[in-house]
């Protein structure tokens, strides 16, 4: 899973760099007790070679009790997604997998979280990646401090994953820096407690900056904010993602107002 990064030898390294294949190792060894992460992905139009990245780095998870729900709202002509999405659920029983008509990005991912049964959430965008120790870092948090979110770091890496576009350090919980813009972003983990208490729901109101509204609704909520000083989530930037800039979706500015 290494992706031939070369990591500028500076002060944040340990908090960007993949995890030693050992360590990895050990992880997989110890297999610890702990709750469901159901993985809510909504599925639209994904190039074939993102989506094969994105699903293999959640079967590469060192934390093996994890979920892994798909909505897929492809148009007619996409079809090949759904038919490998279809194929990856016959043969691990962890996948589930639904063809959904397209609502737009809030209506999609409110389905996929009718679909998950974890005790924890978290959202993945379909082109983006976990770090192997993703899951593992975030139970292994929520066990020793009884945090019902946890968020962590995360960097932004080139179409291909072999460049480095920047590094997202983020600050321990920071209400007011998190009403002016949506810093959490990626990886969030909730209880499915917190998510019926904040609302198990998107709204298309908030299109392009749905999360944002999520992520508020639900700090409101929680007892207990971790942020997790690790990355372990990889954001790809392209033309489509934001990652590469806010031109690529103009209409998220306003709808981040908006929430």
């Amino acid at each position: 899973f290494r992706v031939g990064l070369a990591f500028h030898h500076d002060s944040w390294r340990h908090r960007a760099d993949l995890p030693l294949r050992r360590d990895l190792k050990a992880q997989r060894a110890a297999d610890p007790e702990g709750p469901v992460i159901s993985i809510v992905v909504p599925v639209f139009n994904t190039p074939e070679k993102y989506f094969k990245e994105m699903i293999n780095s959640v079967w590469k998870q060192t934390y093996r009790r994890w979920q892994l729900v798909l909505v897929d709202a492809s148009d007619p002509d996409h079809g090949e997604i759904g038919r490998k999405a279809q194929e990856a659920a016959r043969t691990d029983p962890r996948i589930v997998y639904q063809k959904i008509d397209n609502g737009g990005i809030a209506a999609n991912t409110t389905q996929g979280f009718a679909l998950a049964n974890g005790q924890y959430l978290t959202l993945l965008d379909h082109d983006d990646v976990l770090y192997p120790n993703a899951l593992f870092e975030a139970v292994r948090t929520i066990r020793d401090t009884g945090a019902d979110f946890v968020y962590s770091d995360e960097i932004v890496l080139s179409e291909n994953l072999k460049q480095l576009g920047g590094y997202h350090f983020k600050p321990d919980f920071a209400p007011d820096y998190l009403r002016g813009c949506n810093y959490i972003t990626h990886m969030a983990v909730f209880s499915a407690d917190l998510l019926e208490a904040a609302g198990r729901w998107e709204s298309p109101e908030f299109d392009g900056a749905q999360d944002h509204d999520l992520f508020l609704r639900l700090t409101e909520k929680a007892k207990h904010i971790e942020h997790i000083k690790k990355v372990l989530y990889i954001w790809r930037g392209h033309a489509g993602s934001t990652a590469a800039g806010m031109e690529a979706k103009p209409y998220a500015l306003a709808a981040g107002e908006r929430a």
